[in-house]
């Protein structure tokens, strides 16, 4: 192992989604005694690291993503003591926390937009967007809200629209303006003087808008099938120059305390993601790499995925991956709870920081939540193609008792159909369940360096095999993924000292390979090319 690499080099980063971890208040929503009940999951998974969906005091519009006090704890998931008890919990097992930041917006309850809103002249105005409507009255451009409808919001008091790229009640802040920057950071300050380890950055990318107010131009592509924001290309709302020096003052206010961490949230192409590393890596250290997300389940499509972001890479940017999030359906879902197995160890195999969701250790499916249950903003202001979040923020799934172990009454949203059969307590029991399969990836990655720090070098594969190799020094170790339910062989190039480390299917330990290899439809297999 390389002794000078940085903690979140060698991690694996598991995603909380605080709404649906753990109830221990009896409310039907999770909360932060929850986290903190359930770390010793956390620790037998064998995540090094904890980042939490937000938890700051919100009017929960978008659950926590409008928020309207940066520094407090909405009363929902507890108060500022059990905050820094879970702190205190995970770094005594070693874990490390990362809080979620949501600086583009805040809620229209937050004291600065009260402020901003009561005139024209209030010294806060600026902290907002404020224009003046068009002439004959209506918004003052194009921009459109990612949540439909137009990004302009009239205030009949003071004459002026405001702008929101998202939701109306989550005004955008104005980081042209230096007071709104300096506040910010001082919001950082006050969560890593807590302990907080670092931070993934909410829409980053989304941060600095035109200052000539342009209209946005009609996207060619469009179809009506895809949410209505798309019909224009968002050029003078998203990624914009200016964004970058932005992101290096926040990055240089992370640098103020020891080995904090800084994760952007970004959705664009590779070529432009990778920018956000910084001019000389003075950006974020991880702008979060979404391509698994979308790609096409094929073997070429994948390989060439991950070759075109490799070769996009900053020299010594660190790559990173991510299956799932809150806001895209459930990997099993996707590609099928079999394939799911597959997934996992693409994600935990491929060189740099991992980042698992919720839930995804037990193959948690999609959920198809009913039309009187749905709670999403998004799903109810763009209803009947498919935007709903809710599917993939459903209850984690403990046990077979009660609501699934989660809580002692009705949650917040359904539970999926398998709950009794598919749960923690049971995978736990099973050696060849998905969940101990994530256990077994976990624990080698510790133990070979060739996961944690080794180069990647693709192997040249039949069709409908993914395989690559992973080396550092001595450790050299093969990835073989079977994206297919039918039986694949492999030949192998160096296969006489060849053993099977982990099967995704079946109990393969120490299974020598002399020069081929056969897996099972759905199977993956990690092979130490370097045994005795």
């Amino acid at each position: 192992m390389n002794g000078s690499m940085p903690w979140w080099e060698s991690a694996v980063i598991y995603q909380v989604y605080p709404r649906s971890f753990q109830d221990t208040n009896d409310d039907g929503i999770g909360d932060l005694n929850g986290i903190t009940q359930r770390l010793p999951h956390l620790l037998d998974l064998g995540v090094d690291a904890i980042w939490i969906s937000p938890v700051f005091r919100s009017p929960m519009k978008d659950f926590g993503y409008d928020v309207s006090d940066y520094t407090d704890i909405d009363p929902i998931f507890g108060a500022m003591p059990d905050f820094e008890r879970l702190i205190a919990e995970a770094h005594a097992r070693g874990i490390k926390v990362i809080l979620d930041f949501v600086p583009n917006h805040s809620s229209d309850q937050h004291a600065w937009f009260v402020e901003s809103r009561a005139s024209r002249n209030n010294p806060k105005r600026n902290w907002y967007i404020w224009r003046d409507p068009a002439p004959d009255g209506g918004p003052p451009n194009n921009w459109l809200s990612e949540f439909g409808g137009s990004a302009w919001e009239f205030d009949p008091p003071t004459g002026q629209y405001y702008y929101h790229a998202f939701l109306n009640s989550q005004p955008d802040l104005n980081w042209r303006n230096p007071e709104v920057v300096e506040a910010m950071r001082e919001v950082l300050r006050f969560w890593m003087r807590k302990g907080v380890d670092g931070f993934r950055v909410d829409v980053i990318w989304h941060l600095i808008k035109d200052n000539e107010f342009r209209a946005n131009p009609p996207n060619p592509n469009y179809r009506e099938s895809r949410p209505p924001n798309e019909a224009l290309i968002p050029l003078h709302t998203t990624d914009l120059p200016g964004v970058h020096d932005v992101i290096a003052l926040l990055r240089r206010t992370t640098d103020e305390f020891a080995d904090r961490l800084l994760i952007g949230e970004i959705y664009l192409p590779v070529e432009r993601l990778v920018t956000y590393y910084g001019r000389d890596l003075d950006g974020v250290h991880l702008p979060f790499n979404f391509s698994l997300l979308n790609v096409r389940w094929d073997a070429k499509c994948i390989q060439a995925l991950i070759a075109e972001y490799e070769g996009a890479l900053p020299k010594d940017g660190w790559p990173n991956w991510v299956l799932g999030n809150h806001d895209r359906p459930r990997i099993a879902g996707r590609v099928g709870s079999r394939q799911a197995a597959v997934a996992a160890m693409l994600l935990l195999t491929l060189r740099g920081t991992p980042t698992i969701y919720y839930g995804d250790e037990l193959a948690m499916t999609q959920v198809d939540v009913p039309r009187d249950r749905v709670r999403d903003p998004f799903e109810r202001n763009v209803p009947g193609i498919g935007v709903g979040r809710d599917g993939c923020r459903t209850p984690m799934q403990w046990n077979s008792g009660e609501n699934a172990g989660f809580s002692k009454v009705d949650p917040w949203l359904p539970l999926a159909d398998d709950w009794r059969s598919n749960n923690r307590a049971r995978l736990r029991e099973d050696p060849l369940s998905i969940l101990n399969l994530y256990r077994r990836l976990l624990r080698l990655r510790k133990k070979m360096p060739a996961l944690s720090a080794g180069a990647y070098q693709p192997y040249a594969a039949d069709e409908d095999l993914l395989a690559y190799y992973r080396e550092f020094n001595e450790n050299r170790l093969l990835i073989v993924l079977n994206l297919t339910d039918r039986t694949q062989a492999l030949k192998l190039e160096d296969g006489a000292r060849a053993r099977i480390l982990i099967s995704t299917r079946a109990d393969r330990d120490g299974e020598r390979i002399p020069d081929a290899v056969t897996l099972v439809g759905d199977e993956g297999l990690v092979i130490d090319l370097a045994a005795g």
